[in-house]
């Protein structure tokens, strides 16, 4: 694994459309864009100063194994996944950097929801719960320990999707209909919940608990569908535990960036700006996210990034 954390790129042959808390989004033509996910890493909506080295490789392979294995499994999912391939314009002398924690994508007009999906009540969720028995306004049965499943299933919860630098806002359905129209909202949450209750199932299967997750989506103009986008069921975008340890009553250790989200915590620093992290904290993310990884894939992390 590298030991230097690319935490900026640069493509002369490809215009750079946009920047996101990780990714960088370069247009290949009119109907592809090339995502390439850096090694930065956020928390609370505060990106760090300094990188998770290669983290940007295993957000990128982790997102191309879900792309390839849902679709099998859900019938009809589209997703905007095209390839790992690099395009054709791009010189010899940047494959190296960009191998791997690039793909091509089919470029989509991307509906402005985060679709959050909770099965289990933990971090904001059980803090609200606490405070007035509901989650994300959601009223819900008394008597839950913290991180406990939902009784009643997994429950959505849609947020805005706030631009790098931004905060994501709580919304109600009925809000997240008034954005993007009822027709689309109603199955962006469809699409949520069948995503996450057949990752949570596959998870399972392998150890791993997805105790909670968010999605992004975009619509194919030209035949008005739904579409998956952005990434899938990573370490960034959900809250992995190892399924051997959990109980409920307590926080549980976790395969995400549970640990930095603890570590600014304790040091007082959830929310600020300009905080980089001490080695040790780079150090366990990582091998935490690497972790995940080999148990959802079933491969070995030097061999995915060799092969």
């Amino acid at each position: 694994m590298a030991d230097t954390a690319v935490t900026s790129t640069s493509i002369e042959a490809l215009p750079k459309i946009a920047k996101g808390k990780v990714r960088d989004l370069y247009e290949v033509d009119s109907k592809t864009l090339l995502f390439v996910a850096t090694d930065r890493i956020s928390a609370y909506d505060v990106i760090m100063d300094n990188g998770i080295p290669s983290k940007g490789t295993l957000l990128t392979l982790l997102s191309a194994h879900w792309f390839k294995l849902l679709p099998t499994l859900i019938p009809n999912l589209r997703t905007h996944f095209l390839s790992l391939t690099l395009p054709s314009s791009i010189p010899e002398s940047q494959h190296s950097l960009l191998q791997n924690r690039s793909m091509q994508v089919r470029r989509l007009k991307v509906f402005p929801l985060e679709a959050i999906v909770r099965g289990y009540i933990t971090g904001s969720a059980w803090k609200e719960y606490q405070r007035s028995g509901t989650v994300h306004t959601i009223p819900i049965p008394a008597g839950l320990k913290e991180c406990e499943a939902f009784p009643q299933g997994p429950i959505y919860t849609p947020s805005t999707k706030a631009e790098a630098g931004q905060n994501d806002q709580n919304i109600s359905k009925a809000e997240a209909a008034e954005i993007v129209g009822l027709k689309y909202a109603e199955r962006i949450e469809e699409l949520a919940l069948k995503l996450y209750t057949t990752a949570r199932d596959y998870a399972a299967e392998r150890g791993i608990i997805i105790a909670d997750t968010k999605f992004e989506f975009g619509l194919d103009e030209d035949t008005d569908e739904v579409v998956v986008i952005d990434e899938v069921l990573t370490p960034d975008s959900s809250r992995f535990w190892p399924a051997d340890e959990y109980e409920v009553g307590h926080d549980q250790k976790s395969y995400d960036k549970q640990y930095l989200r603890n570590w600014l915590t304790k040091e007082g620093l959830m929310g600020k700006q300009n905080v980089a992290m001490p080695e040790d904290v780079v150090k366990e993310t990582a091998a935490k996210y690497r972790e995940a990884f080999e148990k959802l894939t079933g491969q070995k992390w030097l061999d995915a990034i060799q092969g």
